[in-house]
């Protein structure tokens, strides 16, 4: 086991109703207030004017952001810290998924000293400090609610890149799992791929941790077991709360106590699949974890199947894959790109941004053969 310090100071809030008088919360950061949301989801839904209710008692001055994208971009990010700056924010709340909070975290962090958000994102700019974030979460999938990181695609040159910073941990999530009752059952499954695949992130990661494992194990069946139960009842509290819960343990640290890092080589994979075709980020890790554990299969058969045997009591590579695509597909999420009419066309696009961008594992490292294997293995029929 390898050393490591446990920091995570972001307070949740987790339950039925449990914005109630969140309003005191955000008017004690201050009275001007960023609200950032996504495409209007939240406002056919009604969670934004439950939001709304909650704030008016306080008579805070609300400068809204609204338009954050799915597949969440770095100029609505400067442009939303440019909005920040002038009105002088206080406090920065994200109503949202995943995509709207990790775009929070960096408006957040780039208002209070005005830096470009793409070289903060890229290493070249350190902020000294950051504006408080407030998030109310509407889907079950990143655990960016709990942690320190985001990510953010920059057309401009091409990338879709992850960054972390301590100063990023939200300082109050709140969790309701009625909030996310009216997410499709197409999304509600792709943010099930991808609160297993941060799991297994995690499992593939460096070092060696029995606790984790087990943690690791755990949330994956608990994923697996509620899946069908919720896609078939969606506004079932208890599913719903139990998915919403998963998927913050499978990113906030939990995971990965004991080890040097997780791998993350899968989800550099699939950010280049989100960038180049807008697919959805769960859909990009059903298609890209398959073809990494075929690619690995000769190379770290005991760690595969050890997490076979974990997860589905079976002890072979070629079985314990098998069984992860088949539940990907009991969900309805693709396991090859023709499932989402991509082409063998599209070949050499996608290998060569996985060259260009250098995607790769911090653990177990790909090369440009292994990129172009596993651009085989996911258009594989």
């Amino acid at each position: 086991m390898e050393n490591f310090t446990v920091y995570n100071p972001t307070r949740v809030h987790f339950g039925r109703d449990i914005i109630s008088g969140f309003g005191k919360t955000v008017s004690e950061y201050g009275e001007n207030v960023l609200l950032v949301y996504g495409k209007g989801s939240v406002k056919k839904n009604g969670i934004y004017d439950k939001v709304l209710a909650e704030l008016l008692p306080y008579s805070l001055n609300i400068i809204e952001f609204g338009g954050i994208k799915p597949n969440p971009v770095i100029d609505d990010v400067n442009k939303a810290a440019d909005i920040a700056s002038v009105n002088n924010i206080d406090v920065v709340l994200a109503v949202g998924g995943g995509s709207v909070i990790d775009s929070a975290k960096i408006i957040a962090l780039c208002t209070p000293e005005k830096p470009d958000a793409w070289d903060v994102m890229k290493g070249r700019v350190k902020p000294s400090k950051s504006l408080p974030l407030i998030n109310i979460l509407t889907l079950a999938a990143t655990g960016t609610e709990m942690n320190p990181y985001s990510v953010l695609q920059n057309h401009k040159t091409h990338e879709k890149i992850g960054y972390g910073n301590e100063l990023m941990y939200p300082a109050h999530s709140y969790l309701d799992p009625q909030f996310t009752f009216s997410v499709s059952p197409e999304y509600t499954a792709y943010g099930i791929i991808d609160l297993i695949a941060h799991a297994m992130e995690s499992w593939f990661g460096k070092g060696e941790a029995s606790l984790s494992d087990r943690f690791v194990a755990a949330i994956i069946k608990e994923a697996m077991y509620y899946a069908p139960l919720v896609l078939k009842e969606p506004r079932n509290y208890d599913y719903r709360a139990n998915i919403l819960w998963a998927s913050t343990c499978a990113l906030n640290g939990l995971t990965s106590y004991g080890r040097r890092s997780a791998d993350w080589g899968v989800h550099d994979v699939g950010h280049i699949l989100s960038y180049l075709y807008d697919m959805p980020h769960g859909a990009t890790l059903s298609i890209a974890y398959p073809a990494w554990l075929k690619l690995q299969s000769d190379r770290i058969p005991d760690r595969i199947r050890k997490l076979g045997m974990q997860i589905f009591g079976i002890n072979t590579v070629k079985e314990t894959i098998s069984r992860l695509e088949r539940f990907f597909q009991s969900v309805d999420c693709p396991v090859r790109l023709s499932n989402t009419g991509i082409g063998k066309n599209k070949k050499e696009e996608i290998t060569s941004l996985l060259i260009k961008n250098s995607a790769t594992g911090f653990n177990h490292s790909l090369s440009e053969d292994d990129h172009r294997m596993i651009v085989d293995y996911m258009l594989l029929d």
